[in-house]
């Protein structure tokens, strides 16, 4: 007699896991934008609005902590070394080597406790992981890009934080034009050229979504 066994990819058990947690819990809210759109503003914004009921999904990453930065609150900081075990153990749901030994990635532990929690849970992530998960879970989740007025005046608000050297200054910009090209891939384009308005502006879109019952 012979037996036959499946196989799962690391990929894959851990979508069609995913998958039942969502449906039965809560919403995915993604906002992904070229670094220094404003993004993250944008999403402390709505996690204080605690009738959104949003819990935070933080993204391991694996370059240089900032001065402002906090270990498990505003990213999980671990080394290149630590990253690539991980991602060789299937520990992500996505991952991205953004810069040489620079990854960014959503760990699936971090989304199975916030889902477990009845949470929805809100990405604030790169643009290619952001469409990673759009497209591994269609159904139950939004996918916001945040657009800048232009790359001029993204430039400039880069140079405000004076947390970059000229040189990543360049390569952010560089890889800006490349990531307005996928805008057109996500569910809403919202352009931030007045913060007060954009806050405005994602709530009644991160309201409307939550509240409207999943297919």
């Amino acid at each position: 007699m012979f037996v036959v066994r499946t196989i799962l990819f690391p990929q894959k058990i851990i979508y069609l896991w995913l998958k039942f947690y969502y449906m039965k819990k809560g919403k995915l809210i993604i906002f992904s934008a070229p670094s220094g759109s404003g993004k993250t503003t944008l999403v402390h914004y709505l996690l204080s609005r605690p009738e959104l009921n949003l819990a935070f999904s933080i993204s391991a990453a694996s370059r240089q902590r900032r001065p402002n930065e906090i270990d498990g609150k505003d990213y999980y900081f671990i080394t290149p070394e630590a990253f690539k075990e991980k991602i060789t153990r299937g520990e992500f749901i996505e991952w991205e080597e953004v810069y040489k030994d620079n990854f960014y990635g959503t760990l699936r532990t971090e989304v199975e406790r916030l889902l477990k929690a009845g949470k929805n849970v809100i990405f604030d992530i790169d643009v290619k992981g952001g469409l990673n998960i759009k497209k591994q879970f269609p159904d139950n989740s939004l996918a916001i890009f945040v657009q800048p007025p232009s790359v001029k005046e993204l430039e400039k608000r880069l140079r405000t934080r004076q947390t970059e050297t000229e040189e990543k200054i360049k390569m952010r910009l560089e890889k800006a034009h490349e990531e307005m090209k996928y805008a057109k891939d996500f569910d809403v384009i919202l352009v931030n050229d007045d913060l007060e308005k954009a806050k405005d502006e994602a709530y009644n879109i991160v309201s409307k979504f939550i509240n409207t019952p999943s297919s």
